[in-house]
């Protein structure tokens, strides 16, 4: 049963939070069992309401009761847009309706079109451009622009007055955690993972742009004391925390000794080679990070995006299907590809029963996206005897190339 939270960020800075815990596939694409939050953000000053952001379109009626609980609905003169994905500006058309339309709506200029054909509605609207200013009745609002945190319109808002950033859904995380700050370490801890799954997942495509914008805000010399995101904690004890995080998270820095193992299994044949390669790994001194997809066993793909993501190197298994790959192992391999492109180090092992096809298409793709292929193992039915040795010799070769 989802939450609803109103809490102070400032004297007069509203967090409006709600804790969905009904929600299992974000963007019909993640599973996230843990859930997840959406905030939204309220500013008054002695003569004006500014609203910042919405929930998802399901809620939207208990975005209304929650926001009602603070001010008069009417009595909204601002809406600013941050990011137009639905689960923010879902409840923006019934906020206008019951607000009479009398507010403005503040935003990228991309945002005006945009909210005509999601939501076909005509709201009197302000673009904003890149660094502007502005004062609404004795309080300073600095817009910048951010693009591709995660969609080409978003921006952040600055709190001139209270150093306050409304980061959007940059410096966001998945999961409800039990707090709605980060003052306790421990909460912090549990919630780190979470926000490493969602960068990886959700905007690990732009990966690059998170780099470039937080470079950005650096230039603007502007002092963050509080950073409010538009999922999960506010960051007021250590803002810099997450910033860093994301910044690693984003150039996929190496957690040194980090290896992540990766396989999908039909019969017990990769299975098989798979932990021979682990035994290996293990005598080694490493204590690899297993993601698997078995006839018992799935996995979900935004927990290995979020492994993969601080992974020094990866060793991947899959079988020849149909002349081609096991296909959720080859969609496991885009999405690697395609969130994760980096240099990192790769060993990659797969089993064939006629002729051997995968490994060298698993290799094709993750080379393309950056990835040092170091070895393709390929062998034939379930591996014995000269496999076996074979395999532990190439993972011992593996580890001398990582540890050189």
């Amino acid at each position: 049963m989802v939450k609803t939270l109103i809490e102070k960020v400032t004297e007069d800075l509203y967090l409006l939070r709600l804790d969905d815990d009904q929600v299992k596939y974000f963007e019909a694409l993640w599973y996230i069992p843990e859930g997840i939050t959406y905030n939204a953000y309220l500013l008054i000053t002695r003569n004006k309401v500014i609203l910042f952001d919405t929930w998802k379109h399901i809620y939207a009626k208990e975005f209304i009761d929650t926001l009602t609980r603070v001010v008069d609905i009417k009595d909204v003169d601002y809406i600013v847009v941050h990011h137009m994905e639905p689960d923010h500006s879902g409840a923006i058309p019934k906020v206008l309706e019951l607000n009479g339309y009398r507010a403005e709506v503040l935003g990228h200029p991309l945002v005006k079109m945009m909210l005509e054909s999601f939501y076909r509605i005509k709201p009197k609207f302000r673009p904003l451009r890149d660094g502007e200013e502005i004062n609404i009745d004795g309080k300073k609002l600095k817009f910048i622009h951010t693009p591709w945190l995660h969609w080409p319109e978003t921006i952040m808002t600055y709190l001139v007055d209270d150093k306050v950033l409304l980061s959007g859904d940059a410096f966001g995380g998945f999961s409800v955690p039990p707090s709605i700050f980060d003052d306790e370490e421990g909460v912090v801890a549990k919630y780190i993972p979470y926000s490493r799954e969602y960068v990886a997942s959700i905007v690990g495509h732009y990966k690059e742009h998170i780099v470039k914008n937080i470079e950005k805000i650096g230039k603007l010399g502007i002092e963050v004391k509080i950073i409010a995101p538009s999922h999960g904690i506010v960051w007021r004890r250590a803002p810099n925390i997450i910033i860093d995080y994301y910044m690693k998270w984003a150039k996929a820095a190496p957690e040194r000794g980090k290896i992540v193992v990766i396989y999908s299994s039909m019969y017990g044949f990769v299975e098989k080679a798979v932990s021979i390669a682990i035994k290996e790994l293990t005598e080694q001194g490493y204590q690899p990070v297993v993601l698997r997809f078995t006839d018992s066993h799935y996995d979900t793909v935004n927990d290995l995006l979020g492994e993969v993501i601080d992974a020094e190197a990866l060793v991947i298994a899959a079988a020849t299907y149909e002349t081609s790959i096991f296909p959720y192992m080859q969609y496991v391999v885009n999405m690697i590809a395609e969130k994760i492109a980096s240099e990192k180090p790769v060993l990659i092992l797969s089993s064939y029963g006629w002729g051997g096809i995968a490994g060298k298409r698993i290799a094709s793709i993750l080379s393309q996206a950056g990835f040092k292929v170091v070895d393709i193992i390929e062998f034939r039915g379930l591996p014995a005897g000269d496999t076996e040795e074979n395999i532990k010799r190439r993972v011992k070769e593996f580890i001398k190339i990582l540890q050189a």
